[in-house]
């Protein structure tokens, strides 16, 4: 029985291992992909789009545009969002601006203001508000499709600011019959806030700069991001219009018009900054609806990829993009298996230790590789973005540490998009935190629940020391510096939301009394 228990463990253990160090590879891949191409990229080269000079056109020779402003309970950013949207660059006769309202709470009375300040300064924006929350983002995305006007529609998130530029920028773009959308760059406006965020736009930033790049310039598949971006209409209605039967109905619809055989262009120099979520719920929040509902395109759309007519090379890239959350329920099994593997040979009689040193070493020399894959990866988008990059890595142990401590969280969206367990829709709160000076505790008028997760977090953390102390006791040490960054992670991502749990409590009954 013993032996048998022992081939499992091995077996899923060197499976787990594999599949993390194949992932390894292909944040390199990406890195030599982004290299291979990159102007392709670039606003204005290549193909030759400069940006429309307004001066130089009539208005009534520009397309009419539709820009859609999902808004579900945002009322720090919404004030922020609406005034990056009336800069934008465009003759107000030919620009339509459509405020998606799903909010239950002040919001609504806030954006009723809003928009009655900006029509009288002839504005074209109307107040679309829902009174169900039917189908979520989707549903009021679809809603607002039925009514707008436009022939191309960009959709803005309540934490961006657009750039002025960016309708001058991209609809050139569309003189290419066959392009459905353009997808800009997410910048930041908080990226030194605080540690978390500091952590999130290196992973924001690898994405955006290299495995966008790289896909796109390389005729491989990309996604919409769900904000800073414009589509043709006719693409969206081509591939099935929103659908509201993911979490992230961008990936879903992107990969629709793909299979449509619409074509995408990414601009990495077109850059929209946006508000980084500033505590650990809001970013749990998201993280979770980024990975189940990327699983559940994966999921929904993989068979229909399988069996389409494009290139391996195209089907292979969508489908490790769709899943790419896979790597935190991965990280979950390896962490779990080292214990018994450490203490295999005192419980079992075996050991990985009877190989030679020799296999040892190779095998271990061959996954290394895959394990700084990431690393590298992260530390060359900020080489490619800011001169002062080096400085900016020392933050890579806490991308690496928060990404570890998420874990938890991303394995159980992870199961629930597999095993088809709906969930209730998880919004992220943000709350205008721009600089340091921002205090987040005045600012929490949505009460944080105590995340049930925490204590599995706790429960992580204590068992990475555990294998530390069994890593010491056996003198196999070259486990500790692993998981000693996996405890930091789990007890770093658990006490934190403890402490914002309490102080959103504390916060919450001081605006009770105020009102």
């Amino acid at each position: 029985m013993l032996d048998i228990i022992n081939i499992i463990i091995i077996t899923v253990y060197s499976l787990d291992i594999l599949l993390l160090f194949l992932f390894g590879l292909h944040a390199y891949g990406m890195v030599v992909l982004y290299r291979k191409n990159n102007r392709f990229c670039q606003s204005g080269s290549e193909q030759g789009y400069d940006p429309i000079d307004l001066s130089a056109v009539r208005d009534r020779d520009l397309p009419v545009v539709t820009v859609q402003l999902p808004i579900y309970n945002e009322f720090y950013v919404v004030d922020r969002l609406l005034k990056g949207v009336a800069d934008l660059q465009w003759p107000s006769s030919r620009l339509e601006i459509q405020v998606l309202d799903d909010s239950t709470d002040e919001t609504r009375e806030k954006i009723s203001r809003l928009v009655a300040f900006y029509r009288q300064r002839k504005l074209n924006i109307v107040h679309l508000h829902r009174e169900n929350r039917e189908g979520h983002k989707a549903g009021a995305l679809k809603a607002g499709l039925e009514k707008a006007r436009g022939r191309y529609i960009a959709v803005f998130d309540a934490d961006f600011v657009p750039a002025p530029d960016f309708l001058l920028r991209t609809i050139p773009y569309f003189q290419e019959e066959d392009v459905g959308m353009v997808q800009t760059r997410w910048g930041h406006i908080n990226a030194d806030y605080s540690m978390l965020t500091r952590a999130q736009s290196l992973g924001i930033d690898g994405h955006f700069m290299i495995e966008q790049v790289a896909r796109n310039c390389n005729n491989l598949w990309m996604n919409f991001n769900g904000t800073g971006g414009i589509w043709r209409r006719e693409c969206i209605l081509e591939a099935g219009n929103w659908q509201s039967d993911t979490l992230t109905e961008d990936f879903d619809l992107s990969y629709r018009a793909e299979l449509a055989g619409w074509r995408f262009r990414y601009l990495m120099d077109v850059v929209n900054p946006a508000e980084l979520p500033a505590t650990i719920a809001a970013f749990k929040s998201q993280q979770f609806r980024w990975c189940k509902g990327s699983i559940q395109t994966a999921v929904k759309l993989i068979p229909r990829i399988l069996r389409s007519k494009f290139s391996p090379s195209i089907k292979t890239e969508a489908i490790v993009h769709l899943l790419n959350y896979s790597v935190h329920p991965l990280m979950m099994i390896n962490i779990l298996l080292a214990l018994p593997l450490l203490m295999m040979d005192s419980w079992s009689g075996w050991s990985i230790y009877d190989l030679s040193m020799m296999v040892l070493f190779g095998a271990a020399a061959f996954l290394s590789l895959g394990t700084f894959g990431p690393a590298f990866f992260y530390i060359y988008s900020q080489r490619e973005l800011y001169r002062d990059w080096f400085r900016r890595i020392i933050w890579l142990p806490v991308l690496m540490m928060i990404g570890t401590g998420i874990a938890i969280n991303n394995t159980r969206a992870f199961l629930e998009a597999i095993l088809g367990i709906q969930s209730a829709f998880k919004r992220t709160p943000k709350y205008r935190i721009e600089n340091k000076k921002d205090r987040l505790a005045e600012r929490m008028r949505y009460k944080l629940p105590f995340d049930r997760l925490i204590v599995l977090e706790f429960f992580m953390g204590s068992y990475c020391l555990l294998c530390v102390l069994v890593s010491i006791w056996y003198e196999r040490l070259f486990i500790m510096p692993f998981m000693l960054l996996y405890a930091a992670g789990f007890f770093y991502i658990g006490v934190k939301g403890i402490l914002e749990s309490m102080t959103s409590v504390t916060a919450f009954k001081l605006a009770g009394q105020e009102n």
